[in-house]
């Protein structure tokens, strides 16, 4: 009935208006989705596919869920963890204009993100008297950081981590044999979950033990899957479960429609660990927090370059900072601060759009994804996201949303949620940073004292706030466990493979 409703001469309409907006990144978007949803057919027939499944969602699918979605007549770019303000915006410039940077400093921190309030908040609590400066090219949360899904992740589960990494090691690791690179995989697998269940618990508690308010609320995430995956799914289950990573789980369709409000016919996958939060107030709460100690936050100040000698001389423009050691926490702004290694984290962009109403079903505070896309309830309305496509470095972070991939998740969301009355004000992409072997960076760039975390695939709470608290006692010279050995984790794995120092094989006796 609902198809009846939309007539030939809509679906007509719809189909040539989402034709004539197509832009460039609609282009490189659809390769993506081809590439990943296809993967196993041959090119040819990769395309007639892919060409088959657009002509599908241009004449009915979209057209359907058009007849219930309105967009404001300006759509906003802003995301909606930033559209009531940013406290710290243009700070200290704000409030003193006059401020000048200092000349010397013990640790700078490029980045005022996720990672570099981490940093931030863990060098206050563990530095004593030596200080440290966080500058940012724009505002705290400006980037992915404030762009995204709200979700605190547990990581990613161990299967996939294993497979993600796997063709690398294959690649770089031929003098081992098929079954020893598949338990290198593996041990790179275990070392990731390990570090990320970490991360999440030290997420809670730190919110816990400073009052950070920040919406956060621990109920888990699901993520769909269809009959064809389950064979997967229930193997990914049981690998992590074999190793003892139990996080990752699985829901019956009624019990996901109890937990989420959410349709399925089939199984989904369930991360019971996993939570949700205001990213951009987590943030803000960890700045203000290290800047009641030995912290200062620089915004609006672009690090140029990162002069090496006896100390690190920063340049910004607004001056030059002497350090004993740098951080950069830069995710997908990489390549440009360091051309040099412009292979290491590849910027990749993802999208998201907001719209008053929404499916009443869909529960709150959780984390909710189709095999295409997220989906979650906050204030009076729906946010939907997809997309993972590679960019170039200089295109890191720019706002750049497909409205092609907007009306597609609306169909995402008829499908999964029934169909409900939205209005779109918000649309607003942002740029994750990634590795070639989709496994985050996490030690010395340059063997001596700068340091990188980055390349988190889209998992940056999986790894931010736990890798800041290894990086910043490194510097400090702390004794406290490592969860972010060298061997897994340093830059030189993907720098300098033939010189890096791997991991030794487990016994599996």
């Amino acid at each position: 009935m609902e198809h009846e409703k939309c007539s030939l001469w809509k679906r007509l309409r719809v189909a040539c208006n989402l034709l004539i907006g197509l832009r460039l990144h609609d282009l490189r978007a659809g390769q993506s989705f081809m590439n990943l949803a296809y993967s196993k057919s041959r090119l040819p027939f990769r395309v007639l596919r892919m060409c088959g499944w657009a002509l599908s969602q241009m004449f009915s699918t979209i057209p359907v869920a058009a007849s219930s979605v309105t967009f404001a007549d300006r759509v906003s770019r802003t995301p909606i963890w930033l559209a009531e303000g940013n406290p710290l915006a243009n700070h200290p410039w704000e409030s003193d204009p006059q401020t000048r940077l200092p000349e010397t400093v013990d640790t700078v921190v490029i980045g005022a993100g996720m990672t570099g309030a981490s940093c931030a908040y863990h060098w206050s609590r563990q530095a004593g008297e030596r200080n440290a400066v966080v500058l940012d090219m724009e505002d705290p949360a400006w980037g992915a950081s404030g762009r995204n899904e709200g979700l605190v992740v547990m990581g990613r589960y161990f299967a996939m981590v294993r497979e993600t990494v796997k063709p690398y090691l294959v690649r770089v690791r031929s003098d081992l044999t098929t079954e020893e690179q598949g338990r290198l995989a593996e041990q790179f697998a275990s070392a990731y979950c390990r570090s990320a269940y970490a991360n999440a618990d030290l997420i809670e508690q730190t919110i816990q033990v400073e009052g950070f308010e920040c919406d956060y609320v621990r109920d888990g995430w699901i993520q769909a899957n269809d009959h064809e995956g389950q064979p997967a799914l229930r193997e990914s289950i049981d690998a992590g479960t074999a190793r003892g990573f139990d996080d990752w789980t699985s829901l019956t369709p009624s019990q996901v429609w109890e937990k989420g409000g959410m349709t399925v016919d089939a199984p989904a996958g369930f991360s019971r660990r996993a939570a949700s939060f205001h990213p951009a107030k987590w943030v803000w709460c960890l700045l203000r927090k290290s800047m009641e100690c030995n912290v200062q936050l620089f915004t609006r100040t672009r690090v140029t370059a990162i002069e090496d000698g006896d100390v690190y001389r920063v340049h910004t423009n607004r001056g030059v900072i002497q350090a004993r050691a740098v951080v950069n926490a830069v995710e997908s702004h990489t390549a440009m601060l360091h051309p040099r290694h412009g292979d290491l984290i590849h910027p990749v962009q993802t999208q998201a759009a907001y719209g008053e109403g929404g499916p009443e079903c869909m529960k709150p505070r959780m984390g909710l994804s189709g095999k295409r896309g997220f989906f979650g309830r906050h204030k009076n309305g729906v946010m939907v996201g997809s997309d993972a496509s590679r960019i170039p470095p200089r295109r890191a972070n720019c706002n750049n949303p497909s409205r092609f991939i907007t009306k597609f998740m609306m169909g995402e969301l008829m499908k999964y949620f029934g169909r409900s009355r939205v209005h779109v004000t918000h649309e607003w992409s942002g740029t994750p940073g990634f590795t070639v072997d989709e496994f985050p960076v996490v030690g010395s760039l340059d063997g001596e004292r700068q340091y990188i975390i980055g390349g988190m695939c889209g998992s940056g709470t999986g790894v931010s706030f736990n890798a800041a608290r290894c990086i910043v006692q490194r510097i400090l010279g702390a004794e406290d466990p490592d969860d972010y050995p060298a061997e897994y984790f340093a830059p030189s794995r993907l720098l300098d493979p033939s010189n890096h120092r791997w991991p030794a094989l487990e016994d599996r006796s």
